[in-house]
């Protein structure tokens, strides 16, 4: 019977459990969307983690979405990184940095007036928030079939960028509505070309990506993360068949690479999550979704029915630096502020208490 606390080799590093920090957006970056000293903090009272992967960071300044996430294309921001790197290190700990390109799921006020892109020239349903307030998404301009290959260097330019802060790896997300998400879905790409129509098409450009990716930095440090059947943000997938064929051209496509892990956003006991596993030759993270608290009840359950190798655990993580040392002592979990997720400063960020 496998624990929770039992360690696992993960790509490229040893775990000294089977406890990953999730990604949390939590809008902090500094000037030029750089990180701060003050995400290097956040980031460090949490390396008791198996594994921490970070929030959401745009691989290009077009890529952003909301306001004040963190880059790693520019000089500074990679300075910036390299702080994360050294404090999570000289803890112990291992951090991966989720490359995040938007798509849609943007506006041109939260970019310095950059444009918004995606696969094809549909908004996305609903409103972002602006340094000026609510706005409605704007309609993306659709990338013409030529700017694929510039699009995939940017995120193979972010790796790289990773590497050189001193980061352990990336995790290319292609989950969550996001940009390689929006060409998964047949709601939102509507393209004629090589990347629009079959399932296969849809998922070229996540597999280009990924062995891009892999190929940049060693696939033994990369990993990826998917939300399949997710209905998010206007991404829809609602044909159980198309889903199926979409996400089994992804893992095929992807499973002979030998990348670090295959993380899974979804539901545990689905047969879709559980045909994935089977497909994919190494580790899989579950993370059973955004509508539930993972627990280590539900941790130690999943890993017992073999449904994954590591769990992610979000939520917790935000107001538990220590939560790996408070659930391995049966300690009481502190409580998160909902009101302090998104922006701000130390206020329910790095103030919450840890065991002394």
């Amino acid at each position: 019977m496998t624990s929770a606390f039992e360690p696992v080799r993960i790509g490229a590093w040893d775990l000294p459990q089977r406890f990953v920090m999730a990604p949390l957006t939590r809008n902090r970056a500094g000037a030029g969307m750089a990180p701060t000293e003050l995400n290097a903090e956040y980031y460090a009272q949490r390396a008791g983690a198996g594994l921490i992967i970070t929030e959401g960071t745009q691989p290009s300044a077009v890529g952003q979405g909301y306001l004040d996430t963190p880059g790693i294309h520019s000089d500074e921001q990679v300075a910036g990184w390299r702080l994360v790197a050294d404090a999570v290190h000289a803890k112990g700990g291992r951090v991966v940095v989720q490359l995040m390109h938007a798509g849609r799921i943007a506006h041109p006020e939260n970019k310095d007036g950059l444009e918004t892109v995606a696969p094809s020239a549909f908004a996305a349903p609903g409103q972002i928030v602006t340094a000026t307030g609510q706005q409605d998404y704007p309609t993306p301009r659709a990338l013409e079939t030529d700017e694929i290959p510039g699009l995939v260097q940017e995120f193979v330019h972010a790796a790289r960028q990773a590497v050189a802060a001193g980061l352990d790896g990336v995790e290319v997300h292609a989950a969550n509505g996001y940009l390689p998400h929006q060409f998964l879905a047949p709601t939102s790409n509507q393209r004629t070309d090589e990347y629009g129509g079959s399932p296969e098409n849809r998922a070229r450009l996540t597999v280009e990506i990924t062995r891009a990716v892999a190929e940049a930095i060693g696939a033994e440090r990369v990993g990826i993360r998917i939300s399949p059947a997710h209905n998010i943000q206007g991404v829809l997938e609602q044909d159980e068949a198309d889903v199926a064929a979409t996400y089994e051209s992804v893992v095929e496509g992807i499973a002979p690479l030998g990348l670090a892990y295959l993380s899974i956003l979804g539901d545990p006991e689905s047969d879709l999550v559980r045909d994935l596993r089977k497909r994919f030759d190494g580790p899989v993270i579950l993370n059973t979704g955004f509508s539930s608290v993972t627990g280590l009840a539900d941790v130690q359950d999943i890993l017992e029915r073999d449904l994954a190798d590591v769990v992610a655990v979000g939520r917790e993580f935000l107001a538990n630096p220590d939560l790996v040392r408070r659930w391995r002592e049966g300690a009481e979990l502190n409580t998160p502020d909902d009101a302090t997720f998104y922006g701000g400063g130390a206020k329910g960020y790095t103030d919450y208490p840890t065991l002394g």
